[in-house]
């Protein structure tokens, strides 16, 4: 039976789960050592050092971002006359913001991008069709893209206005047409979604929360040998700053706001021991305004 711990980075303590072939040895402590020292002082790319005994430490990257500027919100009257009212593209300086986003994160990231999910959502796939044509003036063939359900908008009546979700609960995604949208060969033909379906309609507040951390940790847990982009929504981008940062509550994200995430991971023969993920973004760094909160006996 194989058995996975985790390690939390920041406390420099261990937290069981089930994982393979790891003996309570000198051996394995001083490479649980060695991934909480090299913790604190992480390179920025997905290289690992290699020990004798064939285990190696390097680091995941992820990058969770909101999608550039929605039409709806610079044509007030769009919404009344289109077929799909609850799926508004891109306003054209949107399609501009996201390329320029792309091309930032492509010369100021210091490591590649993989894999890049993305929200169903018209909004969110444009963006990343322009996010990614930026990354890939390098080199296309080396970043993949999948569309994850679990990446979509908060499905009740606080996110979609005037009430423009429709009513027989059909949402009309065509994943083919979507998928069409990237770039020529970026398309990951491998990838296989975590979550098969949309959330339900009418999801409260605490739900979508759970649900944005859960399909964060699992499409990385997915690809712990993989830095990523996820492409989704306002919401999202609060939980992936305050799921991992305990004290911070988020009041801003702009358009194209990001947030960088990374955490160490351990690679012992064909297992995979992972840390836990820090937030990297100062507050207003990209996009992403958050106050630390102090604690109530300070």
């Amino acid at each position: 039976m194989l058995r996975f711990f985790r390690f939390c980075s920041l406390h420099h303590h261990l937290r069981c789960k089930p994982l393979p072939n790891l003996q309570e040895s000198y051996q394995e402590h001083k490479v649980i050592s060695k991934l909480s020292t090299a913790a604190s002082t992480y390179t920025h790319t997905m290289e690992s050092t290699q020990n004798q005994d064939h285990t190696s430490v390097s680091y995941q990257n992820v990058v969770v971002m909101r999608h550039a500027d929605r039409l709806d919100n610079f044509d007030p009257c769009w919404a009344s006359t289109a077929a799909r009212p609850w799926d508004p593209p891109l306003f054209e300086a949107g399609r501009l913001r996201a390329f320029q986003t792309g091309r930032s994160l492509r010369d100021t990231l210091g490591y590649p991008i993989h894999r890049v999910f993305v929200s169903p959502f018209l909004r969110c796939v444009q963006t990343a069709s322009e996010v990614v044509s930026a990354l890939s003036t390098v080199d296309a063939a080396e970043v993949k893209v999948s569309v994850e359900y679990g990446l979509c908008e908060m499905m009740n009546k606080m996110a979609f206005r005037n009430g423009v979700a429709p009513n027989d609960g059909n949402w009309g995604f065509n994943i083919t047409q979507l998928e069409a949208m990237f770039p020529t060969g970026t398309l990951s033909s491998n990838a296989e979604r975590v979550d098969k379906e949309l959330p339900q309609w009418e999801e409260s507040f605490e739900e979508t929360r759970d649900r944005y951390e859960r399909i964060f940790k699992e499409l990385a847990d997915k690809y712990p040998a993989e830095n990523m982009l996820f492409v989704t929504h306002g919401e999202g981008i609060k939980v992936a700053v305050s799921s991992f940062r305990k004290d911070a509550k988020v009041y801003k994200v702009g358009y194209c706001g990001y947030v960088q995430l990374r955490r160490p991971i351990l690679k012992k023969d064909q297992s995979f021991v992972t840390g836990e993920f820090d937030v990297l973004t100062d507050s207003d760094q990209t996009g992403v305004s958050y106050n630390i909160t102090k604690p109530s006996n300070q």
